[in-house]
C-alpha cells in the first residue's frame, strides 16, 4: 500500500524518528509522541523535566496534555500537568515544540472542572482553552481535542453502544463552530478528537465539508490487545486522511510482561485499581502473558513487541508513549529500531484471532 498515496501520512523523517504529517495539515509530528498525563501524580516537576529534555534531545518535540491530568483525576491535582509542562516550554522557543491538549467532555463526575463540565459549549470549551494557555504559558496550541464525546457512547472499557444511554449533548456542529472560531483568534491551530467513534468522526468530516474545522487527528487506544480502531476507524481514517494517535501502546503496562510475571508488580494498574478498569476483563492477563512469550521466543522485550507493532502500523502517525522515568522512556525510544518479520507478525494477528481485543 503506497501510504503516501492513501493516507497522506508519509514519513518525512530522517535516519532517526520519522516524521509524519497530521491529517491534511501542514503539521508533522514524530513517530513517538511523549504522553504526559502521569506528570504531577507519579513524576514530580524536576523529572518531567528530565524527561521532556531527554526526550526533545531524541527528536520528540510533541508533547500530549490534557486540561484534567494528572490521572487518576483528582481535584488537587487538577491543571498541575499543564502547569508542569508551561514550566518547561517556557525555556523553549515556542515554535519548537507541538503541544497538544484537550476539553474535559460531561458525564464523567469531574465536578471540580468548570462545574461539572455540565457541556461542551461554547462558554465551557472557550473556558477551557484559557485556562490551558495559562497554565501552558503559551499564546496557542497546535493541536485541541475534545477528549472524549459530550454524547452518548461506550468508551474506557464499554464496548457496546446502549440506545437506552441517550442524553442531551451539545452538537458536533456547535463544538466545531465553536473550535473554528478560536482558531480563527489565533488560540489554537488545529482540531482533533478523541476517544470517538466511525459515526463521529464521519460525522465531523462531513461538517468540515461545509466550512468547518476540519479534525486532523483521532486519539484513541491502540494496542495489541485493542485493535478495535482497525475494524471500522482504520478505513475511515485511511481514506479521509486523519492521523491516529495511538495511546496506552503498552496497555496500562500490561504489554510490558510484569504483570505477567507478579499480579502485584509496581505499577499504575495496582496504585490506581480503579482507573484501568478495561484491564480486569478475564482475557486480559492470558493474552500478555501470550505476547510476552511471544517476544521472548523471538529474541524482543514485550516492551519491544508491543512498541514495535504500534510504530509501524500504517494509520498511526505518532505513538503516544507514557513514562514515569528516564530508563522507561529509553527503552521505548531505543524500541524505534525494532523491526518486525513478516512471520512476527503473521504470529501477532494469530494471537489477535485467540484473544480479540480483550481490553477494548
Amino acid at each position: 500500500m503506497n501510504l503516501t498515496k492513501v493516507t497522506g501520512m508519509k514519513d518525512v523523517g530522517t535516519k532517526d524518528i520519522a516524521r509524519r504529517r497530521l491529517g491534511r495539515s501542514t503539521l508533522e509530528v514524530p513517530a513517538i509522541g511523549l504522553g504526559t498525563m502521569t506528570f504531577g501524580q507519579q513524576v514530580d516537576e524536576r523529572t518531567a523535566h528530565a524527561i521532556m529534555d531527554e526526550a526533545f534531545e531524541a527528536g520528540i518535540d510533541f508533547l500530549d496534555a490534557a486540561e484534567m491530568y494528572p490521572v487518576p483525576a483528582r481535584a488537587e491535582t487538577f491543571g498541575d500537568t499543564e502547569r508542569i509542562v508551561g514550566s518547561w516550554l517556557a525555556r523553549r522557543p515556542r515554535e519548537s515544540v507541538i503541544v497538544a491538549t484537550k476539553v474535559a467532555g460531561p458525564a464523567r463526575g469531574i465536578e471540580w472542572i468548570r462545574g461539572g463540565p455540565l457541556a461542551l459549549d461554547e462558554s465551557n470549551i472557550r473556558q477551557a482553552v484559557e485556562g490551558s494557555l495559562a497554565r501552558l504559558r503559551t499564546d496557542y496550541i497546535d493541536l485541541y481535542q475534545i477528549h472524549w464525546p459530550a454524547r452518548n457512547v461506550p468508551m474506557f472499557g464499554q464496548y457496546e453502544y446502549d440506545p437506552g444511554g441517550e442524553r442531551e449533548a451539545e452538537s458536533l456542529r456547535s463544538q466545531l463552530e465553536a473550535l473554528g472560531r478560536l482558531i480563527e483568534e489565533g488560540k489554537i491551530r488545529h482540531v482533533g478528537v478523541s476517544n470517538e467513534t466511525p459515526w463521529g468522526l464521519m460525522t465531523c468530516l462531513r461538517l468540515a465539508d461545509e466550512g468547518l474545522p476540519r479534525v486532523v487527528s483521532i486519539q484513541n487506544a491502540y494496542h495489541l490487545m485493542n485493535r478495535t480502531f482497525d475494524v471500522g476507524l482504520s478505513e475511515v481514517c485511511t481514506r479521509e486522511q486523519v492521523s491516529l494517535l495511538a495511546y496506552s501502546p503498552l496497555g496500562f503496562g500490561h504489554l510490558t510482561g510484569k504483570y505477567a510475571e507478579r499480579a502485584d508488580a509496581a505499577g499504575r494498574i495496582n496504585e490506581f485499581p480503579q482507573f484501568g478498569q478495561r484491564y480486569f476483563k478475564e482475557n486480559v492477563a492470558p493474552a500478555s502473558r501470550a505476547y510476552a512469550l511471544l517476544a521472548h521466543e523471538h529474541g524482543l522485550t514485550p516492551t519491544q513487541l508491543a512498541l514495535a507493532f504500534c510504530y509501524r502500523r500504517h494509520a498511526v502517525a505518532s505513538t503516544l508513549i507514557g513514562v514515569t522515568t528516564r530508563t522507561q522512556l529509553r527503552e521505548n525510544i531505543d524500541a524505534w529500531a525494532v523491526t518486525l518479520s513478516n512471520a512476527l507478525n503473521e504470529a501477532i494477528d494469530a494471537l489477535h484471532l485467540r484473544y480479540t481485543n480483550p481490553a477494548p
